[in-house]
């Protein structure tokens, strides 16, 4: 097995299994098992269990956000002024370019769990972590919600974006069930995409009003 090969193995299986038990309860004993490989290779290629949660966030988020800054510099050259509803948009369609080009809609649901329980877990390195690698694709969201609203104090931006974020997590790790769910109450099927557009308007919404 190659070194690429060995990274590749432990980073699925630290993702699933976190997202299946929580950071806390996951053992990199666990994780070595279901990769099948050695507790040195852990080691040798991430060095800490701290080290492997953050890179399980960095092969999700370092892609993702260099695509959506790239995204959001092309909106803001077309639209010197874009509003919340046009930033989400691209948002929206950052990920669901995400989802098409890996042909894998669980990738997506699976990272929305993890970062629910960034949240939800005692994991302050984590979120530390976070700030100091994509604060200023975060930062960009806050800007333009905070032109858009000058008369919002910092805690309400805070909490309107925190609310915001919960409502995503919350749906984008679920979506599977949502959409079962929807099938029996409505008789109709929502695809990924369907799902996504119709939360911008109402993200909008909650983060403007």
């Amino acid at each position: 097995m190659s070194q690429a090969d060995t990274v590749t193995r432990i980073l699925d299986s630290a993702e699933q299994l976190f997202a299946e038990k929580g950071f806390s309860e996951t053992s990199l004993r666990m994780i070595t098992t279901r990769a099948k490989v050695n507790l040195a290779a852990v080691n040798y290629h991430f060095g800490s269990k701290k080290d492997l949660i953050q890179a399980v966030f960095a092969r999700f988020l370092t892609p993702f956000c260099n695509k959506l800054d790239k995204e959001l510099n092309a909106l803001v050259a077309s639209n010197q002024q874009p509003n919340l509803h046009d930033v989400l948009g691209v948002l929206a369609n950052t990920m669901l370019t995400g989802v098409h080009l890996t042909g894998n809609a669980n990738k997506l649901s699976v990272f929305m769990r993890l970062l629910g329980l960034a949240y939800t877990q005692a994991q302050g390195h984590l979120r530390r972590f976070l700030r100091e690698n994509y604060n200023e694709t975060y930062s960009r969201f806050i800007l333009y919600l905070r032109n858009a609203h000058p008369e919002l104090s910092q805690r309400e931006i805070f909490w309107r974006i925190h609310f915001a974020i919960g409502a995503c997590v919350f749906t984008m790790s679920s979506i599977e069930v949502l959409r079962d769910m929807a099938i029996a109450d409505t008789g109709e099927d929502s695809g990924i995409d369907e799902v996504m557009r119709q939360m911008i308007p109402f993200l909008a919404a909650a983060l403007e009003r």
